[in-house]
């Protein structure tokens, strides 16, 4: 059902900075026209209780490399993966989606799904569905640093204004995301069936040609002054010291992703860069890779944005894990995944519910697992799971405004 005027009422609606208890929005021509702090009868929709959040930011997920390629060698249409992709963003909560896609070579380490050719494919495959999707989709380029040869595709693409978020990350063993090389090893040759002898064979060569590698420094240059030039917001993948934070901030960078440790991404604060880290991490308490816990983070007043990273549904339940670890919250862990990537990407109209903003929201459920009932874009439901109908009175005005993260 379409309805983009409308109002919705009976729901404990999240605010930039607090959270209404039993409150009522209107929506009208798909935007926020008003909020109430009360319920107000004959509403469209009746949440019973439900939170409503801004529609899910999200500035980073690269699933979708594995929508079309959803086993090695086996390969399904684009457009067939990208619009299952979709519809699976829609139903997590995200209104807003920016693929990360990479351009990293064709080199043996390098799958051919994220080679220039494929990621070029994808995007173009992205761009003519754009009206027919359910979610906003915009492009994040992830740019490997040692692969020079895709910087003239980037730029045609930059020019061509398919590109958002440019990313840049050096992803070679000994620094950065794998710093443990032992542990990198080790991790490879499990997931890939191979002996320790040989990963570190192949690890060992890439090492070597990264540091043989020459005109790094050049092309990261040229490359940061082209994106700025065009309003193409820049950031930086996998940082790990403070060389490396205050290198790629000279650079225009003004995004920190997945920061390694806690002394890069506190020197990114301190030079007034944002941070973000994976939902999947805050959710689990920790990195896969052994790295900086997002949950450390932002404890520590560090961590900006939340991103689906590779898995959308951690998204709503890593927002309240992290409610409960300080006092700001539901309104402050909320806005890790709206108000704040909205204010790094540059995005004005969306982010909030305030009046004026796009009705992009959530609905979601707590209890007994937290998940999204339905999602809203631009006053429209993208995504519904049957139990938010239209009504006229409520139903179910259940008691979750004792649960721990609404104490704050």
């Amino acid at each position: 059902m379409e309805r983009q005027n409308m109002w919705l009422s009976e729901f404990q609606i999240v605010l930039r900075d607090r959270v209404i208890a039993n409150g009522a929005v209107r929506v009208e021509d798909g935007r926020i026209a008003e909020i109430r702090d009360q319920p107000v009868e004959n509403a469209d929709f009746i949440g019973g209780g439900r939170l409503l959040l801004p529609g899910f930011i999200d500035m980073h997920g690269d699933m979708v490399e594995r929508e079309v390629e959803p086993r090695s060698g086996v390969h399904v249409p684009m457009a067939i993966g990208i619009a299952e992709l979709d519809k699976r963003l829609a139903s997590c909560g995200v209104t807003t989606a920016y693929a990360a896609l990479s351009f990293i070579g064709n080199s043996a380490t390098a799958a051919l799904l994220r080679s220039e050719e494929h990621t070029s494919s994808i995007i173009q495959t992205i761009t003519g569905l754009k009206d027919d999707l359910l979610v906003d989709h915009r492009i994040h380029a992830r740019f490997e640093v040692t692969f020079t040869a895709a910087v003239g595709v980037l730029e045609r693409l930059m020019d061509a204004g398919k590109l958002h978020l440019v990313s840049l990350m050096d992803h070679t063993p000994g620094q950065g995301q794998y710093r443990d090389v032992e542990l990198y090893i080790a991790r490879l040759a499990k997931e890939r069936g191979m002996s320790i002898a040989d990963v570190s064979e192949v690890v060992g060569k890439r090492m070597a040609d990264r540091n043989g590698h020459g005109g790094v420094l050049g092309t990261l240059q040229s490359l940061s002054a082209f994106a700025r030039a065009r309003g193409i917001v820049l950031a930086s993948h996998d940082d790990d010291t403070l060389e490396k934070v205050e290198f790629v901030h000279g650079l225009g960078t003004v995004l920190s992703e997945f920061p390694v440790t806690l002394e890069a991404a506190r020197e990114a604060r301190r030079l007034g860069m944002y941070t973000a880290m994976g939902a999947p991490n805050a959710l689990r308490g920790e990195s896969y890779s052994g790295n900086l816990s997002a949950r450390q983070a932002y404890q520590a007043g560090l961590l900006d944005m939340l991103a689906s990273d590779y898995h959308p549904a951690s998204i709503l339940p890593a927002v309240l894990g992290l409610a409960q670890l300080r006092e700001d919250g539901l309104a402050a862990a909320a806005a890790l995944t709206s108000a704040n990537p909205a204010k790094a990407l540059g995005l004005a109209d969306r982010g909030a519910i305030e009046p004026g903003l796009l009705a992009d929201l959530v609905v979601a459920d707590v209890s007994p697992v937290a998940r999204v009932r339905a999602t809203f874009r631009a006053g429209r439901m993208i995504y519904g799971d049957g139990t938010l109908a239209p009504a006229r009175k409520a139903e179910r005005f259940q008691e979750v405004a004792t649960h721990p993260y609404l104490q704050a």
